[in-house]
C-alpha cells in the first residue's frame, strides 16, 4: 500500500482493515530513503526534553511525505512525552508547516490546547538549525518497588476506589468502595471519599510511612492536570480544590507523611516489573479507552505522559475520526472496546444502540466465545492492531515485555487477540524481542495494590 510516495509493505494485514497502514512500517520505509538531518525536540516541566533524532528525504518532490511524516511523530510525541514548548531542529520549510498545524485554531487545535493546560503554559512551536538541537534530559522518578515500613496504596477508579495497608510488602487489609466520580459535580464529595478510605486503611496498620496513589489522568509534581474522573467538576473548582486533591486528602491522614501520585497506567507497569522481576515493561489496558504506562530499564517510572490514547498508529489518510481529539488513527479507536463496536458493522453484527458501549463489548464477547466466527474476526483484527502498534511504539520506547490488561483482552476473544498480537510482531517486526504477557488475576489485584503502595522511597 502506498501514501504520498511512500510504499509500506505489511505482511500481517487486520483481517477487517485490509486499508491500515501501520505507522511503525511507515516510519521504516520513509527513513530508509531519507538523508537530511532533522529532530523534533519536545520540553515539559522541570526543564525536561524529549528529542526524537531522525532524518527527512532531502528530494523536493517528497515535502509533503516529510511534512505528514514530521506532524505525526511530533503528536505522538506531545501524547508520549509531554510538553508545551517544541523545537523543530532542522528544514525550515517544514518547520512552517508544523506551526501552521499546531496553532489555536489550527488543524491540532486539540493538542494546543491541552498541552497548554496541563503545562500551564502557552504552547510554542520554533525553528532553530540542526546543529543547535537540545540534547535530552530527563528527570525519572525512583519511585515504586519500596516495600519497607507501613503504606496506604490507593487506586481511584472510574466505578470503584480500592485502598490497601501494606507492611513489609504483605497486604493485610484490601478493599473496593463504590463512588460515582465521573457524575459528582461537588469537589467536596471527592475529597471526603479518598480521605475516608484513606483513614480505612489507616485504621488497620500502626502509623502511616507513605502513601501511594494510582489514578487515571495526567499528574504533572503530584497535581491533578488532567483526569475523567473528575469531568464533572466545574473548572474553578478544579483549580482551587482538584489540582492538589491527593496533596490535602494525603494531610487529613497526617500532616507530613510522604506521597506519590503516579498515572495509573503506569502503577500498573510498576505492577508488572515486579511480578516478572524485569524492567523495559509497558502496561497496556485496552477498557474503554487505552490506558498505557512504562517502567525504564532502571525500573523508574519516568515522568512522560504515556497517554497513547491520542497517539497516531494508522497513516491511512482515511483513518476513522477519534470522536474527543477530531484526529484520526488514534491508538483508542483500534485498542479499546470503541475497536469492537467499529468493527463489528464490518461482520454483519448489529449491536442493540439502547446498549451501553461495555455492553455491546459483552454482547460480542459472549459470541467469540461461543465459537462465533464473525466475532473472532473481529478480536483477530485488533490483535494485529496492537501487533503493529507495538511496532510504532518501539520507535519510541525500549521496551522487552508488554502487560496486557483490561476487559478488551479476556476470554477466547482474548486469547485470539494475543495470538494474532504475536504472529504480527513475528512477520513485521521480527528484530524486535518484545513478550506480550497476560497478568493472572491474583496479579491484577493484589500485585497492583501492592505496587501502588511502594511508590514512595523512605530512605
Amino acid at each position: 500500500m502506498k501514501v504520498g510516495n511512500i510504499s509500506v509493505k505489511v505482511k500481517s494485514s487486520p483481517v477487517l482493515e485490509k486499508e491500515f497502514v501501520p505507522m511503525g512500517l511507515y516510519m521504516d520505509a520513509f527513513e530508509k530513503k531519507a538523508t537530511e538531518p532533522f529532530a523534533i525536540a519536545v520540553y515539559r516541566e522541570n526543564g525536561n526534553v524529549s528529542v526524537y533524532d531522525t532524518r527527512i528525504i532531502a528530494d523536493g518532490k517528497y515535502f509533503e511525505d516529510n511534512c505528514r511524516y514530521a506532524e505525526r511523530v511530533l503528536k505522538f510525541m506531545l501524547w508520549a512525552c509531554g510538553g508545551y514548548r517544541v523545537k523543530i531542529c532542522g528544514n525550515a520549510e517544514v518547520y512552517k508547516r508544523l506551526k501552521e498545524l499546531y496553532t489555536r485554531g489550527g488543524r491540532q487545535n486539540f493538542d494546543v490546547k491541552t498541552m497548554s493546560d496541563v503545562y500551564e503554559n502557552e504552547f510554542e512551536i520554533t525553528n532553530v538549525p540542526y546543529g543547535q538541537k537540545p540534547e535530552p534530559k530527563s528527570s525519572p522518578k525512583s519511585v515504586g518497588g519500596h516495600t519497607d515500613g507501613c503504606r496506604i496504596g490507593f487506586d481511584a477508579g472510574g466505578s470503584d476506589m480500592k485502598v490497601s495497608a501494606v507492611v513489609d510488602g504483605k497486604v493485610i487489609y484490601s478493599e473496593e468502595i463504590v463512588w460515582l466520580p465521573k457524575v459528582n459535580s461537588d469537589p467536596d464529595y471527592h475529597l471526603s471519599n479518598i480521605v475516608m478510605a484513606m483513614k480505612k486503611a489507616a485504621a488497620k496498620m500502626p502509623r502511616v510511612d507513605a502513601i501511594g496513589i494510582s489514578s487515571a489522568g495526567i499528574y504533572v509534581n503530584n497535581r491533578t492536570m488532567l483526569a475523567s474522573l473528575f469531568l464533572a467538576v466545574a473548572p474553578d473548582d478544579f483549580e482551587k480544590k482538584i489540582k492538589d486533591i491527593y496533596k490535602n486528602a494525603c494531610r487529613e491522614v497526617g500532616r507530613d507523611i510522604p506521597f506519590e501520585v503516579a498515572n495509573d497506567g503506569d502503577v500498573s507497569a510498576l505492577a508488572g516489573a515486579m511480578d516478572l522481576k524485569d524492567n523495559r515493561v509497558m502496561g497496556l489496558a485496552m477498557g474503554t479507552s487505552e490506558a498505557v504506562g512504562y517502567v525504564d530499564a532502571s525500573g523508574n517510572i519516568t515522568g512522560m505522559l504515556n497517554e497513547l490514547a491520542f497517539a497516531p498508529i494508522d497513516m491511512n489518510p482515511d483513518a476513522p475520526v477519534n470522536s474527543w481529539s477530531g484526529d484520526i488513527g488514534v491508538g483508542s479507536d483500534y485498542l479499546s472496546q470503541d475497536a469492537v463496536i467499529r468493527l463489528a458493522p464490518r461482520v454483519g453484527i448489529t449491536l442493540d444502540e439502547a446498549l451501553t458501549p461495555a455492553q455491546k463489548l459483552k454482547e460480542v464477547q459472549k459470541m467469540a466465545n461461543g465459537g462465533d466466527g464473525k466475532a473472532l474476526e473481529i478480536f483477530a483484527s485488533i490483535g494485529a492492531y496492537l501487533g503493529h502498534a507495538i511496532g510504532t511504539y518501539a520507535h519510541f520506547y525500549d521496551v522487552a515485555h508488554l502487560l496486557l490488561l483490561g476487559r478488551v483482552s479476556s476470554g477466547k476473544g482474548g486469547d485470539l487477540l494475543v495470538e494474532t498480537c504475536r504472529k504480527t510482531l513475528e512477520s513485521d517486526y521480527p528484530s524486535l524481542q518484545i513478550g506480550v504477557e497476560l497478568p493472572d488475576e491474583m496479579a491484577r489485584r493484589v500485585g497492583q495494590s501492592i505496587a501502588a503502595a511502594s511508590l514512595v522511597r523512605l530512605h
